[in-house]
Formats: structure tokens, C-alpha cells, sequence
């Protein structure tokens, strides 16, 4: 799919994802076109599914989220059923952030973020009991030494 951008392309995803907030005209100028095609050009990239959308970043901490824990989840059975039922239950919790389906020993691991320790506990009870799980591991983290939400375009083969 990659084949279809050209450099214009590339600079634009580049600048939203550095700053989704800057106005068309601003964008268009740092990639140097001007501000009707790259209007039509930002709006052909979400269609095709290479922008996603745009958020703001929030600071957990500050707002009151204090706990960050990673949760390993091991299913009882990996069929498609129950790992169906699992995802679903997953995408109903709030307070898990992410959630990634894994190979080898681990079947997911879930990101969660908590007011507090009490709030994650009561989580946990849910989870041990969700569909097909047959066991939980957490781990609370400690200090966050690298955030990057963005992707690593730099490392693309052909820039």
C-alpha cells in the first residue's frame, strides 16, 4: 500500500503526526504545496485508512490516573469462540487502555490505567473471571522511560 504515496504524501503524514492540530494552510506550507491540494490530499489519506483520526495526548497522571499495569492473560482455550468472547469482554473495560493479542506463553497482554490500586484490584476480580481465563499476571509499572504513539516513519525503506 506504501507504493501509492509519494514524498508529498509522506511529508504530510509526517507533520500531522508531529502536530495534528496545525491549520491546512500551516500543513501545506511545511510541505510546501499549496492549500487546496493538500486539503484533497489529507482527505484522500483518511479515506484510504492511513490517517486514522486525531486526538489529543492526555497526561494520566495529572488528571488523577494514577496505577499503569500490565496485565498477561492466559485463556484456557484459544478458540475462536472464546477468544472472540474474551476480546469482547476486554473492549467493555474502560480502564483497559490496550489490548494485544500475543504468541507463545501469554494469549494478551492489557495495558490498564487506574484511578488507584483499589480500582485495578476490583478490575482484576472481573478479569479473572472473564471468558476462558485460565490465569492473570500483572505487573505495575514503575516509571515510564519511552512514550512514542507515533509511528517510526524515519525507518521507512524508501525516505
Amino acid at each position: 500500500m506504501s507504493a501509492r504515496l509519494d514524498a508529498i504524501d509522506w511529508k504530510i503524514l509526517k507533520e500531522l503526526q508531529d502536530d495534528g492540530r496545525m491549520t491546512n494552510v500551516e500543513l501545506a506550507r511545511r510541505v510546501g504545496i499549496s492549500a487546496p491540494p493538500c486539503l484533497r490530499r489529507v482527505r484522500a489519506l483518511e479515506e484510504a485508512g492511513f490517517i486514522k483520526g486525531y486526538r489529543a495526548l492526555l497526561d494520566e497522571k495529572r488528571l488523577g490516573f494514577e496505577v499503569t499495569v500490565f496485565a498477561m492473560v492466559h485463556l484456557a482455550s484459544q478458540a475462536e469462540a472464546d477468544l472472540a468472547a474474551f476480546e469482547a469482554f476486554v473492549r467493555a473495560q474502560p480502564i483497559v487502555r490496550e489490548c494485544w493479542m500475543l504468541s507463545g506463553e501469554i494469549d494478551f497482554i492489557l495495558k490498564c490505567v487506574a484511578p488507584n490500586l483499589t480500582a485495578f484490584q476490583a478490575f482484576v476480580a472481573e478479569l479473572t473471571a472473564a471468558p476462558a481465563v485460565r490465569n492473570v499476571k500483572t505487573s505495575l509499572v514503575l516509571r515510564n522511560s519511552k512514550d512514542a504513539a507515533m509511528v517510526p516513519l524515519e525507518l521507512r525503506r524508501d525516505a
